[in-house]
């Protein structure tokens, strides 16, 4: 009997807590605090493979999603069929996101409760589209493709189901897969997931220079203006630059190092004169008040205890200098805005840029190299007011009446 999803409820049972442990840094519990063995034994396997603890609390979000279907609807892991895994990728576009309540919030008043789904709306401000209380598709197709990994990494252990609840895409045209492929050559072209959804791909985000300037005024400390000036500056994504200790900013040689995501290694980035300076103030406060170590945080909260620095807490504070401007840029656009600002610069060659930014391929770096949907915008409008300003258009050819060619291309025309 077909699944009836509008009526399905998922309770938040079950979470995703970290153990502080460095060989598992996360585990999946269930609603009685009991870790779930086959998502513990899967977390094993990313951690042998040198996965960041940020990659499997990334997985794991996605198989406490999974678990929360299958507990609702009344089946057991291992014996999911592809019956339920269809119904959880449709179920995943459709549903509201859980919100949990707010610690200032009283208690059981859960934002977002009892009202209308909120639908994703563009920013006039940026031009970006604001999130919705839905999903993206972006997080329903990462949750298909680690799903479908976790399914493979049992099947081969021998510890899950025969078959794969989440399989492979059908193969559309007529004949056996690859029929006519060289074996000389690699694969290219691999078929995706079936119930994968479709992702367009974005362009990348600059924040325009006046826009930043803006942005850059709202911020409320040295210690905000500091990270910004090198956010911007170096292309580091957030978390790189939020794990840098004291002793990797080197004024003097106008460097700071950080550890890449993908391949946890150290890397030292050139940053701007100015985003030292605001870090030389912000030391400053904190001289007397802090460790001052080599090894100490070089990122620390403004108020009392002074700890480090998290992801959260400097995306609060971004958060804040938007809502006074009216915008919804990300963290990560700074990185954007850095790419775009050193990529468009004539005299840098792009192979440095893709150095510093840390892209495996050079590729990746080409996108910095398109045009900017801001800048394409200004170019169509001043084409449109050339036209216009150049003269008298050509008269119509013969047969047309000048009263329907004055309403439909306004005066002028006649």
């Amino acid at each position: 009997m077909p699944r009836e999803l509008s009526a399905l409820v998922v309770p938040l049972r079950g979470l995703l807590e970290a153990t502080g442990d460095l060989f598992q840094p996360y585990r999946l519990v269930d609603g009685g605090g009991v870790a779930v063995g086959p998502a513990s034994a899967f977390f094993a396997e990313l951690a042998a493979c040198g996965r960041p603890a940020t990659t499997q609390r990334s997985y794991g979000m996605d198989l406490l999603r999974w678990f929360r279907f299958l507990w609702a609807v009344g089946v057991v892991w291992d014996q999911a069929t592809r019956v339920e895994a269809r119904d959880f990728c449709c179920w995943l576009q459709v549903t509201v996101k859980p919100a949990r309540p707010h610690w200032r919030s009283p208690a059981g008043d859960v934002p977002g409760s009892g009202v209308a789904p909120v639908s994703a709306r563009v920013n006039a401000v940026t031009g970006k589209p604001s999130r919705g209380d839905r999903y993206e598709p972006a997080t329903v197709a990462h949750c298909e493709s680690v799903l479908r990994c976790f399914y493979d990494f049992h099947l081969e252990a021998g510890t899950g189901p025969m078959l794969n609840p989440f399989p492979l895409s059908r193969q559309r045209g007529p004949g056996r897969a690859q029929a006519h492929h060289n074996p000389v050559e690699a694969f290219t072209g691999q078929r995706s997931g079936r119930y994968r959804p479709k992702v367009v791909t974005r362009a990348p985000r600059r924040i325009p220079d006046d826009r930043f300037d803006a942005l850059f005024a709202q911020l409320g400390s040295h210690r905000d203006r500091a990270l910004v000036a090198f956010w911007v500056s170096t292309g580091a994504r957030a978390s790189e630059l939020l794990g840098a200790a004291v002793a990797d900013a080197d004024p003097g040689q106008q460097l700071i190092t950080v550890m890449r995501k993908g391949t946890r290694v150290l890397q030292p980035l050139p940053a701007a004169p100015d985003a030292f300076v605001w870090l030389r103030l912000y030391q400053a406060q904190l001289s007397d008040l802090v460790p001052a170590g080599r090894d100490e945080p070089l990122w620390r909260t403004l108020r009392r205890p002074f700890r480090a620095l998290g992801y959260d807490a400097a995306r609060a504070m971004f958060t804040r200098a938007n809502a006074a401007l009216g915008s919804n840029w990300s963290l990560h656009d700074l990185r954007h805005t850095a790419a775009y600002r050193m990529a468009r610069d004539p005299e840098m060659p792009l192979t440095d840029v893709q150095w510093v930014l840390g892209h495996a391929h050079l590729s990746t770096t080409q996108r910095y190299l398109n045009p900017v949907t801001e800048d394409v915008i200004t170019g169509v409008l001043a084409f449109h007011a050339r036209r216009r300003d150049s003269g008298p258009a050509a008269p119509p050819a013969p047969g047309y009446r000048a009263e329907s060619l004055q309403i439909l291309f306004g005066e002028g025309t006649s």
